[in-house]
């Protein structure tokens, strides 16, 4: 609440994700406006009771024109008093960052933003800090690269410097791939770095910060790497790992010297992290959002603490409220996500009394499970993870860019 009556809230939505956000944004009291891509008005199902003004920005694929941003939330503003800019997915950071830089209103700018955005700019502000990351190279100077090539042998991870997830992901494996790859991106090269390829076990850290205080924090561990499963097909799957684990302790350090050195002051991240098989841990990426492919529900599965939710409380308390997160409590869950064969594959014969959540979306099939003990969820995914590799799975190639 403001002197003047309650807060008015902006979502930024490129993407239609967060609803959960909008609705507890509301039931906060809030008054919530959804600024949203034009070519989502005859498909979204946004939470309307929950939004009391739609507004729709033109796009080409997703983006939007920076300026006209601009002149249109500062028009908006001109009979509503806006409070707080959300940006409720990865690419819509820099919009709300712009937004709040140009109509002065609290939260992450332009600067911060980059270190949640910009892999390039990650890299570069890790290594500053002292923090492991894999070597790296801008893609700016011929000499670098060589230098670069000669000092790390190949493989090489070639990597868009803005995009999310393992889009636009390419391993190179040779100087001659290498070369011709940079050519085929011409002048775009710029906004892609490359790095040293590091195979192993990767590993994701949610969290909840609030006036630069770590809040809340679940650590998870991938089955097959996010990026494997991308580009050669598979059964995604993550799951929780136990709060006594040495690796929980030592990534929930490491993720909290990322976000101290990123400048997260309040909000939510997701943070992914690799173990290398010689056992060395290193920093990979972080945003400043909740994590996408259903992984919020995977952890209100395990501690009873929706992400979307507490991010709508830890932004509208901003600067000058108070705020505590929940109790959370401390079972143990399992995801798996597959691309599926049939538009809506039935899982029936999957009757397990663990089963708390199952997908609802075409072409696709999913489950959490949730138990007291570790070792079952371990368990019902393996068996799960073959299963449905055997009867649903099905393959499509990453694209170049989002998509949804």
């Amino acid at each position: 609440m403001t002197a003047s009556g309650p807060l008015t809230v902006l979502c930024i939505a490129s993407y239609e994700k967060g609803h959960e956000f909008l609705r507890e944004a509301k039931r906060q009291g809030c008054t919530v406006l959804l600024l949203t891509s034009e070519s989502l008005m005859k498909t979204a199902s946004w939470p309307t009771e929950s939004i009391d003004d739609i507004f729709y920005m033109p796009d080409v694929n997703k983006k939007w024109n920076l300026q006209h941003t601009i002149l249109a939330a500062s028009h908006l503003a001109r009979n509503r008093r806006i409070d707080r800019i959300v940006p409720l997915d990865d690419f819509d950071l820099e919009t709300a960052a712009a937004l709040r830089e140009h109509m002065r209103i609290p939260g992450m700018g332009e600067t911060t933003t980059r270190y949640f955005r910009d892999k390039l700019a990650m890299r570069a502000r890790a290594k500053f800090a002292k923090l492991p990351v894999p070597e790296f190279v801008r893609l700016l100077n011929d000499g670098e690269i060589h230098e670069f090539t000669r000092a790390i042998p190949s493989p090489w991870m070639l990597k868009p410097r803005s995009q999310a997830g393992a889009i636009g992901l390419k391993k190179i494996t040779s100087e001659h791939e290498l070369w011709k790859s940079l050519e085929a991106l011409g002048d775009d090269r710029s906004f892609y770095l490359l790095e040293r390829y590091l195979p192993g076990q990767v590993y994701h850290v949610d969290t909840i910060v609030f006036h630069g205080e770590l809040l809340f924090s679940s650590v998870s561990k991938y089955g097959t790497p996010p990026m494997d499963v991308t580009h050669q097909g598979g059964v995604f799957t993550t799951r929780t790992l136990p709060g006594e684990d040495p690796k929980t302790v030592e990534l929930c350090d490491l993720n909290w010297r990322v976000l101290q050195a990123f400048g997260l002051v309040w909000g939510v991240s997701h943070s992914e992290f690799i173990v290398a098989q010689d056992g060395s841990t290193y920093f990979l990426e972080t945003s400043a959002r909740v994590g996408g492919a259903n992984i919020a529900e995977l952890i209100e599965a395990a501690t009873g603490v929706n992400l979307w939710r507490e991010w709508a409380k830890v932004e509208i308390a901003g600067e000058d409220g108070s705020y505590a997160p929940p109790q959370a409590k401390r079972d143990a869950a399992g995801l798996l996500i597959s691309l599926a064969r049939e538009e809506w594959p039935s899982t029936e014969e999957f009757r397990d009394s663990e089963i708390v959540w199952r997908m609802r979306k075409p072409w696709h099939v999913g489950m959490i499970v949730r138990s007291t003990q570790h070792a079952r969820i371990e368990e019902l995914l393996q068996q799960y993870s073959d299963r449905v590799q055997q009867k649903y799975t099905a393959f499509q190639p990453p694209p170049d860019r989002p998509t949804h």
